[in-house]
């Protein structure tokens, strides 16, 4: 046995597991949530990102500019654009966020963010970390929050994915001991599964469901996914008007897709690894990830993205401009309901539905034979402005 090899992982190991409970203590002296209605002035920062993510990001900016108007030229809202976050940019610092990059968006209290490239093996780039762990991490965005709603199969799914823990949070940290063999680590604290538990459980409460389902693997994966259900157990006696049950992982998969059981569930919470998958798959019942928009929320920060990856292939192939904006426009929804704008959040997602379930003025295709995105952000914002949207919006839920 090469015992250099072993006390070199147990190094490395310490030095993990000393950084995670430095974070412990952070989460303990964590301070309130950001009250929106007190700050003078809310500042957006516009993250375009790479590959397409420029481009309908500049689609959802008109669509907020064209909602929060009045407030930006009183000064109660400002867009700020902030370059930087691109994959060229990051290899040249090597870092995830480049430093300047991570102090501007420091300085907002909201993001709205396109997609960013992670360099997988064969990529032609250096193995860095994911922008989108690194900015969960630095800003302790610990809930990943998406809804999937078609309301036609009788779906209606919020999920609430833990962001800053599990098997992501130290995925450029494993340790190779030898050539024969690697570890990898998950981990789960205390505070990180009760705080996304319970936020799960609030959502369920304020929005009149009786039901929230934890999904897990903690029958083979018994240490982390186990403190994720027992902790689950704990929360749920603080609200004795919810039931709860549990799920494993991969039988959640399959109800998902079951016709008989899906419109069962309504909220869902879990570790990070199974709410990736479950919400990819919920999107793609939805109508393809490019349909869902995400939320990432911390107690000081939050930010707002879309599903789907970068397209680089399409900026490529000279066709960004095609590329469907709707994904990002709903998150642009989603940011507004964040910051105390539901009811310019509440217009936005009824027009999103009418224009990409029921009416479909404009196909989007991804090529020259659809719509470009500037076109179908025009379309959402003449939707916008049509007296009858709610009643239209009402006619098509109940059909």
């Amino acid at each position: 046995m090469d015992q250099a090899a072993v006390d070199r992982a147990k190094e490395h190991f310490a030095k993990v597991v000393e950084e995670q409970m430095r974070r412990v203590d952070q989460m303990r002296s964590a301070q309130s949530w950001t009250d929106f209605s007190r700050l003078d002035k809310i500042v957006v920062g516009i993250v375009g990102g790479d590959g397409i993510g420029p481009y309908i990001c500049a689609h959802a900016r008109t669509v907020l500019e064209f909602l929060l108007g009045e407030e930006v030229a009183q000064g109660k809202v400002e867009l700020r654009t902030i370059e930087g976050l691109t994959i060229e940019n990051r290899v040249r610092t090597m870092k995830a966020i480049p430093e300047d990059v991570l102090a501007e968006i420091k300085r907002c209290h909201v993001v709205l963010k396109g997609p960013t490239t992670t360099p997988k093996k064969g990529d032609p780039w250096p193995n860095i970390e994911s922008a989108n762990v690194a900015m969960r991490r630095e800003l302790d965005l610990f809930a990943n929050v998406r809804p999937v709603r078609v309301p036609e199969q009788n779906i209606d799914w919020m999920f609430f994915r833990e962001n800053t823990e599990g098997a992501y949070i130290l995925g450029s940290k494993g340790v190779n001991v030898n050539d024969d063999l690697a570890f990898d680590f998950c981990v789960a604290t205390t505070q990180g599964c009760e705080r996304i538990i319970r936020l799960a459980f609030e959502h369920a409460k304020k929005n009149g469901i009786d039901k929230v389902s934890v999904v897990t693997k903690a029958n083979v994966i018994k240490t982390t996914d186990g403190k994720f259900l027992s902790t689950a157990e704990e929360v749920s006696k603080d609200y004795p008007g919810i039931k709860w049950d549990d799920w494993f992982i991969d039988i959640m998969t399959a109800k998902l897709i079951d016709p008989y059981r899906r419109s069962d569930f309504k909220v869902m919470v879990m570790p990070n690894l199974y709410g990736d998958i479950l919400t990819d798959e919920a999107a793609q019942i939805q109508g393809g990830v490019g349909t869902a928009g995400s939320a990432n929320i911390g107690m000081r920060y939050a930010m707002f993205e879309a599903i789907h990856g970068s397209a680089p292939r399409m900026v490529d192939e000279g066709r960004a401009q095609y590329a469907d904006p709707s994904s990002i426009i709903k998150a642009a929804a989603m940011l507004l309901n964040h910051i105390g704008k539901v009811e310019k959040a509440r217009q936005l997602e009824m027009a999103l539905d009418v224009c990409c379930l029921h009416e479909r003025h404009f196909k989007m295709t991804g090529r020259s034979d659809g719509a470009t995105g500037e076109q179908f952000a025009g379309y959402i914002m003449e939707t916008l402005t049509d007296p009858d949207l709610e009643r239209k919006w009402k006619s098509y839920q109940a059909c």
